[in-house]
């Protein structure tokens, strides 16, 4: 039985993860910077870089201890080579390289974002394809055609802000702190979703695209004016609430919207979501209701595999058994190709 050793540090998370061709996890261990950039508002991509350097080998060294294993069982080293911050893909990539060279052991590289469609292969434990994917974290909203385990094609994105960037936007905005999903999402429990008229852009629109960027400067308009851009975020209290709310009630509607859509255009009977903004319950609550009720099964991988992690880089296993190994040349990639 083959054993891969995966790292991911595309971001702000350091992660390294043992399955076998099954695939199966053996391992996963997570070690967050959230720590290191809430007070900035966001991730600083020279501190992330630097965190990863700190961090990766006593990651590797737990993810081998929870496998019980040693680096001498591995057979295949993996790693997420794209996209990303260049120098937080740096560490990683050059890491997996090295230790394909001393274990004499093959190498694959592997597309971060595709890989958050795999955790749901994952999470089936069977094969899923094809399905409709819809990626919604951080730093990508994106559809796919999932035509099989290692053959995506993009059906539309989004033109400016992702979702989670949104989110962590509209969370600095009403002062909620750094990670603005979460935040987001404990704010607008207390809220009414109605409350405010917010846009849906390009909702009623024939491509499946997306954009946000508007809906946060409605938000602003909403609290603080057209004559205010600099506004003191609003006090804790029903106004905030709702405000968070309603934001978050307008993502959820274009996100489902744009899902239903791709599903009717190519037929398909199986919509698989992931990223970090999969996380979040009002989206899978609406997710589950438009899947019910238009007879598609819906696939969202449990939180653990919704934000980065090294173990949804088991969709290595696929280019594995093709014998579509990476040459040592591999190098990070900061943007999305496909």
């Amino acid at each position: 039985m083959t054993l891969f050793l995966a790292i991911e540090t595309s971001c702000d998370e350091t992660a390294a993860a043992v399955f076998d061709e099954v695939p199966r996890i053996r391992s996963s261990v997570v070690a967050s910077q959230t720590d290191l950039h809430a007070r900035f508002g966001g991730v600083v991509p020279e501190v992330a870089a630097r965190a990863h350097l700190q961090r990766l080998l006593p990651v590797l060294d737990e993810a081998l201890q929870q496998a019980q294993i040693t680096l001498a069982d591995i057979g295949c080293v993996v790693v997420h080579h794209m996209p990303g911050l260049i120098g937080a893909l740096l560490v990683g990539v050059s890491a997996a390289k090295m230790l394909a060279v001393a274990l004499d052991v093959p190498l694959i590289g592997v597309n971060h974002v595709h890989g958050h469609l795999y955790a749901c292969r994952l999470t089936a434990g069977r094969d899923i394809f094809p399905c409709v994917g819809l990626v919604v974290s951080g730093g990508h909203t994106l559809l796919y055609d999932c035509r099989s385990a290692l053959e995506f094609h993009r059906l539309g994105g989004t033109l400016d802000d992702a979702a989670g960037e949104a989110f962590d936007k509209i969370a600095s905005l009403l002062g909620l702190g750094f990670p603005g999903g979460p935040a987001v999402e404990r704010e607008a429990a207390n809220g009414n979703p109605q409350a405010f008229r917010l846009p849906r852009a390009l909702l009623h629109d024939a491509r499946l695209d997306f954009s946000f960027s508007g809906l946060k400067t409605a938000v602003l308009y909403a609290f603080a004016g057209q004559d205010n851009p600099r506004p003191a975020p609003p006090p804790p209290g029903q106004l905030r609430a709702d405000l968070a709310a309603s934001f978050q009630q307008a993502v959820v509607d274009v996100l489902v919207a744009k899902s239903r859509a791709a599903l009717q255009r190519l037929g398909y009977t199986r919509l698989a979501v992931g990223g970090g903004v999969a996380a979040n319950q009002a989206l899978r609550t609406a997710l589950q209701d438009m899947c019910s009720s238009t007879g598609v099964e819906l696939i969202v991988p449990p939180l653990s595999l919704c934000t980065d992690n090294a173990a949804m880089a088991a969709m290595a296993v696929e280019a594995w058994r093709r014998g579509a190994f990476s040459s040592l040349d591999l190098e990070p990639t900061p943007t999305l190709l496909g």
